[in-house]
C-alpha cells in the first residue's frame, strides 16, 4: 500500500502540513511550572455543577501558577448544538467568578491559539488525519450503519466485546485499488485509527501502558484495541481526535475532567503517541454524588436533580462567593482545615493542589452548601449585600424594584443581628433573604403564624395595653420591662421558668405575650429581636401595624 498516495486521494484539498500548524501555534512563553488548562464544554444550553466544579479546579491551577486558562467550545456534535448556548456558558461561569484568559468570549475570541471553536478548525484536524493516513496509522472505513449493526449483533450473540477491531475491522487492509473503487462508487466513509491492541490475545499477553494521573496516581491499563473513528463521514472530527489535536496545538499542560472519561484514556494516549506528541497531565476528578432519599449514594442526575444545573443556584440567588467556598470544601480535602486557621483570608490565598482532590465520589450536600453560605454572607457587608440582591432581583424578580428605592432602610434590615457577639446567620440565598425580610414591606407583609393558644383569649388586651404603653424612644431594657408588666397584669408569668414550675397558677408566660406582639408586627412567631425591628420600622409603622391587627 502506498500510504502517501492514499492520503492525497482522501485529502486532496488539504494543503497545509502539520509542520506549518506547529509553527503557527508554537510552545507558549510562560514562567517555569506555569500550567495551561482549558474548559471545553459542548454548547447544549445546559451548564451544570460538574462544569463549574472542573472549571474552578482549572482556574485555580492555571492562575496560581501564573499560567493560562482558556475556554474552548467543543461543538463537533452539531445535533446537540443549541443557539445562544455559548453566551449561557460564558455568562453562567462569569457569574460564579470563573474568568478566562483567552478563548471564546461574549465579544468574540481572544488569544493567539484560535480559533477556540472546534467547528472552525476542520482543516487542522484533517491535516493531522492526513498525516496519520500517510504513515499507515489510520484508514478509510466504508462500513455502513447496517453492517455495523450486524457486527454488533454478532458480537453480542457470541459474547464478544462490541466495536470495530481485529476481524471486525473489515476495511482495515483494503488495497489502494479497492479504496479507489469504493470512492469512485461514491460510498461514504469515515477515517479510523489503526489500533495497536489485540483483544484476541490471552489476558496475560495483552499490551498494557502506565500513565501518571495527577489525582489518582499511577494507572496501569490495557492499550487501546478499538479502531476508533477519527473523522466522521462529513469530515468533522470526533471528540477523541479533536481534543487531542487541540490540546497539543493550544499547548495544554493539564486536562481536568470527570472519571467517566477514564475508559477513553487508552484511545487518547494512543493518539498522542501516534502523532508523536507528549500527552498533557490528566487529572480525572471524582464524580459528583449525593445521598438520595433512601440513604444511598448516587451520581447527580440531570433528570432527577435540579441542583445539578447552575441555573438552579442563579435563580435562587446563591452568592457566587458562597458557591466557590463550598466547592473548595469538596475539591480539596484540606480546605476546611485551612479556613478554620485563616477565617478572614481571601479564598484565593488557599493553595489548591490536585494531590488533595478525592479520587472517589465527591459528595455534594445542599445542606452543607447552605451552612457555608450562611458563614460567607455574614462576612459580606450590608452595602455589598444590597448590591447583590438588587442585581439578582433585576434579572429574576424585577417586581421587587420598589424595595430597593431606600438603600439606607434596606441596609439596616440586612444588618439585623449580624454585629452581635454571637451574630445571627439568617441569610442563605437571595430568594430566601427576601422572604426573611418581607414583613418590613407593606406589599409583602402578611400574618403567617397563629397566636399561641395560651394567649388567644387575651390577644386584644395584650395589643391594646402594648399600644398604650409604647414609647419608641425606650431603650431595650425599659421596653421589655413594660412587656413583663403587661404579662403580669393579665395573669401571665413574668418568667418562663415560673410557668414551667407552676403552670396551674398562670395563663402562660411572658414569651407567649411577646409572641402576640411579634405576630402583630411581623406576622411570624419567630424573628430577630423585636425591639431592633421596631427601631427600623419607625414609630408610625409600628403603631399602624398594631392598630390594624386590633
Amino acid at each position: 500500500m502506498n500510504y502517501n498516495q492514499l492520503a492525497e486521494i482522501l485529502f486532496p484539498h488539504i494543503d497545509k502540513s502539520p509542520k506549518e500548524y506547529e509553527a503557527m501555534f508554537p510552545a507558549r512563553t510562560l514562567p517555569k511550572d506555569a500550567k495551561v488548562t482549558r474548559l471545553g464544554p459542548s454548547p447544549t444550553g445546559f451548564i451544570h455543577l460538574g462544569n463549574l466544579f472542573g472549571a474552578f479546579a482549572d482556574e485555580r491551577l492555571a492562575h496560581q501558577s501564573n499560567g493560562v486558562f482558556y475556554l474552548r467550545i467543543e461543538d463537533t456534535d452539531d445535533k446537540r448544538y443549541v443557539e445562544g448556548a455559548v453566551d449561557i456558558i460564558i455568562n453562567s461561569l462569569r457569574f460564579f467568578g470563573i474568568n478566562f484568559d483567552e478563548g471564546a468570549s461574549a465579544l468574540g475570541e481572544t488569544g493567539n491559539y484560535g480559533s477556540y471553536t472546534q467547528s472552525k478548525r476542520r482543516p487542522i484536524y484533517q491535516a493531522f488525519a492526513k498525516k496519520l493516513v500517510s504513515e499507515g496509522k489510520a484508514y478509510p472505513c466504508f462500513l455502513t450503519e447496517e453492517e455495523i449493526a450486524n457486527i454488533r449483533a454478532e458480537q453480542e450473540s457470541s459474547k464478544q466485546n462490541p466495536g470495530i477491531y481485529g476481524k471486525w475491522a473489515k476495511n482495515r487492509n483494503l488495497s489502494l485499488d479497492e479504496v479507489k473503487e469504493k470512492l469512485a462508487a461514491g460510498l461514504p466513509y469515515v477515517i479510523r485509527l489503526k489500533s495497536d491492541g489485540d483483544m484476541s490475545l490471552p489476558e496475560d499477553q495483552i499490551k498494557r501502558f502506565e500513565i501518571e494521573d495527577a489525582i489518582r496516581g499511577k494507572l496501569n491499563m490495557p492499550v487501546n484495541d478499538q479502531d476508533t473513528v477519527l473523522l466522521k463521514a462529513n469530515g468533522i472530527p470526533t471528540y477523541h481526535f479533536a481534543h487531542v489535536v487541540d490540546d497539543h496545538l493550544m499547548r495544554t499542560t493539564h486536562v481536568i475532567r470527570g472519571a467517566e472519561w477514564l475508559p477513553s484514556l487508552p484511545i487518547h494516549v494512543e493518539l498522542f503517541d501516534k502523532l508523536g506528541w507528549e500527552p498533557p497531565i490528566y487529572c480525572h476528578t471524582a464524580q459528583l454524588m449525593k445521598i438520595d432519599e433512601d440513604g444511598n449514594k448516587r451520581k447527580l442526575s440531570k433528570r432527577k436533580d435540579p441542583e445539578l444545573s447552575l441555573d438552579y443556584y442563579r435563580k435562587l440567588g446563591y452568592h457566587p462567593a458562597a458557591v466557590r467556598e463550598y466547592l473548595l470544601t469538596i475539591l480539596n480535602s484540606n480546605f476546611e482545615e485551612w479556613r478554620i486557621a485563616n477565617p478572614d483570608s481571601d479564598i484565593d490565598d488557599f493553595q489548591f493542589t490536585t494531590e488533595k482532590m478525592s479520587n472517589s465520589g465527591a459528595l455534594f450536600d445542599l445542606n452543607k452548601l447552605n451552612d457555608v453560605s450562611k458563614d460567607v454572607l455574614l462576612k459580606i457587608n450590608a452595602s455589598k449585600l444590597f448590591d447583590f440582591l438588587k442585581a439578582w432581583s433585576e434579572e429574576f424578580k424585577p417586581e421587587l424594584a420598589p424595595i430597593f428605592k431606600d438603600r439606607a432602610y434596606l441596609e439596616k434590615i440586612l444588618d439585623i443581628g449580624r454585629n452581635e457577639a454571637k451574630p445571627r446567620k439568617d441569610h442563605i440565598y437571595a430568594q430566601q433573604m427576601i422572604e426573611n425580610i418581607s414583613y418590613f414591606f407593606d406589599d409583602m407583609f402578611k400574618i403567617e403564624d397563629e397566636i399561641p393558644a395560651e394567649a388567644s383569649n387575651d390577644t386584644s388586651a395584650i395589643i391594646s395595653k402594648y399600644l398604650a404603653s409604647y414609647d419608641h424612644f425606650d431603650d431595650q431594657e425599659t421596653w421589655f420591662a413594660k412587656i413583663r408588666s403587661i404579662a403580669e397584669e393579665l395573669g401571665f408569668a413574668a418568667k418562663p421558668k415560673d410557668y414551667k414550675k407552676h403552670p396551674e397558677d398562670y395563663k402562660g408566660h411572658v414569651g407567649h405575650v411577646s409572641t402576640v406582639i411579634r405576630i402583630a408586627l411581623m406576622g411570624r412567631s419567630q424573628s430577630p429581636d423585636v425591639w431592633e425591628i421596631q427601631q427600623i420600622l419607625g414609630e408610625e409603622k409600628v403603631r399602624e401595624r398594631l392598630s390594624k391587627f386590633l
